[in-house]
């Protein structure tokens, strides 16, 4: 069984309505938390994990993403040359040394699990990270990501991050279905009506996941919303008693909606104004 970690893949080509009209020709995933983009900070959660591969599942009129991570010599040279070697330092840091950055366009968006399919190439045969950069997470202690790989290291199950939450808002997120006393999953429901929700653990953008997930996404049908859901994958390994759950401590903002973005923004302005 390999247990080494170092691939992690990134679906970022959904069109973001809910942020139009910005999001006609800006990808939401460059949406700036201060003065970086979210996706920045899903991609230094996975470098905090080790990882040396980073795969961007995107679609159309998301080149600028691929821009985004790719250096840009000219500008480090022209800041540079006037003394703002410190901005230099900034945006030659966005692209690490020995980090390899794929990107594989999604022709048609037919949900996550559609998305994460589309990974396979370059994943191949070894377990990886799926960060959804729409999560954006402030951990306490243990980083979210490292949480993960602990946990998987142990057992060689998939892994998801949950969190409680209101009864209210199940219909919002794949709700999981945990075995007691344990950290095992026996299914995961995705945007459940409460009175079919097993519990209240909600399952958030960061996951790690074996091969065997791509199999049964070439065989998954549409599910909610008519798209190929990963939650209704990882149901199936559930029930084969691959899944298990951990607990994300720390803070969630979910910037696919403007309370959460805005939340977001102010809580990382008051960290950066406290150090």
């Amino acid at each position: 069984m390999n247990n080494k970690i170092s691939k992690a893949v990134f679906p970022v080509a959904g069109f973001g309505t809910r942020f139009l009209p910005v999001t006609k020709t800006m990808p939401k995933e460059l949406l700036p938390i201060i003065n970086k983009p979210l996706i920045q900070y899903a991609v230094e959660d996975a470098l905090a994990a080790g990882c040396k591969k980073l795969i961007f599942i995107t679609g159309q009129n998301k080149g600028a993403i691929e821009d985004y991570f790719t250096r840009n010599i000219d500008l480090e040279k022209a800041l540079c040359a006037i003394g703002k070697n410190k901005e230099a330092q900034l945006i030659k840091n966005v692209i690490p040394e020995n980090v390899e950055f794929i990107f594989i366009r999604q022709t048609k968006q037919l949900g996550l699990g559609h998305a994460v399919l589309c990974a396979q190439p370059a994943v191949q045969n070894e377990p990886f990270l799926v960060l959804l950069a729409d999560d954006f997470l402030i951990s306490e202690g243990t980083h979210v990501t490292k949480n993960l790989i602990n946990s998987f290291q142990k057992t060689g199950k998939c892994q998801i991050s949950a969190i409680e939450v209101d009864q209210r808002n199940v219909s919002k997120y794949g709700i999981i279905d945990p075995e007691p006393n344990t950290k095992g999953v026996r299914g995961l429901i995705e945007k459940p009506s409460l009175d079919r929700a097993p519990s209240n653990l909600a399952s958030i953008g960061r996951y790690l996941l074996t091969a065997e997930i791509f199999q049964i996404l070439e065989n998954q049908q549409p599910g909610y919303g008519n798209e190929i859901q990963l939650a209704d994958s990882l149901n199936q390994m559930a029930i084969n008693g691959d899944v298990e759950r951990v607990m994300f401590k720390g803070q969630r903002f979910d910037c696919g909606s403007f309370e959460g973005y805005l939340e977001a923004i102010n809580t990382e302005a008051q960290n950066l104004v406290n150090k």
